[in-house]
């Protein structure tokens, strides 16, 4: 009786063990899976590191000119040409100022923006402005350009301007001068480089030559 027993218990206890071990086994298998998962996803591409190839067509951006600019060219030539340009610009030659003779041609002050927004805006760009630099109504630049001779075929051309802002509104308003950034040189001296040689100076832009027939 007693062996009989205990074989039933035997074979109980070994029933409870191997309904164990198939559960753990179970419980593995689900970790492996979960772990798996994590695996895979992490190892997928993110933003972070995704490169992204953005074409051959970007922007060219010309660098400034240097400033004084070699021109080759005759002297009264070129100083013709800045006044005609100067027309071309809408603006004025300051006569009273100005030396042609000398190389020396200076504009009256020409006004670029008007109204705050747009004073802001443009002041912005042609000046560098100090923290808080924000109640100008008006935007002015006077350029100096001199021509000057190296050898009587190549001519050294500077362009300087004094730029200023109108600060305040009404009676309490006054012109106050700007260190310039030198965009309007820059914009001046390309425009004369072009003028007088007949060869634009923006840079080529890329294209896309399978679109093209």
């Amino acid at each position: 009786m007693k062996t009989k027993v205990k074989a039933i218990l035997i074979t109980v206890l070994g029933f409870i063990l191997s309904m164990a071990v198939s559960a753990q086994k179970g419980v593995d298998t689900q970790t492996e899976k979960i772990k798996d998962e994590a695996t895979r996803s992490s190892s997928r591409e993110t933003d972070a590191v995704r490169s992204f190839d953005w074409g051959k067509g970007k922007t060219k951006l010309r660098q400034r000119l240097p400033n004084p600019y070699r021109l080759a060219g005759r002297r009264d030539a070129i100083i013709e040409s800045v006044k005609e340009l100067i027309r071309e610009r809408g603006m004025i030659m300051d006569e009273a100022s100005s030396r042609p003779s000398d190389g020396l041609i200076i504009t009256q002050p020409y006004i670029f923006a008007k109204g705050p927004v747009m004073a802001q805006s443009e002041l912005t760009r042609y000046a560098i402005l100090n923290f808080g630099d924000n109640s100008y109504s008006r935007g002015r630049y006077t350029l100096i350009i001199e021509v000057q001779s190296i050898d009587g075929v190549q001519n050294n051309v500077s362009v300087n301007a004094k730029v200023e802002g109108k600060s305040g509104s009404g009676l309490g308003s006054e012109w106050i001068n700007l260190q310039s950034s030198g965009l309007a040189e820059d914009d001046f001296l390309k425009l004369l480089v072009e003028k007088v040689t007949g060869q634009s100076l923006d840079p080529v832009q890329d294209t896309d030559k399978s679109n093209q027939r």
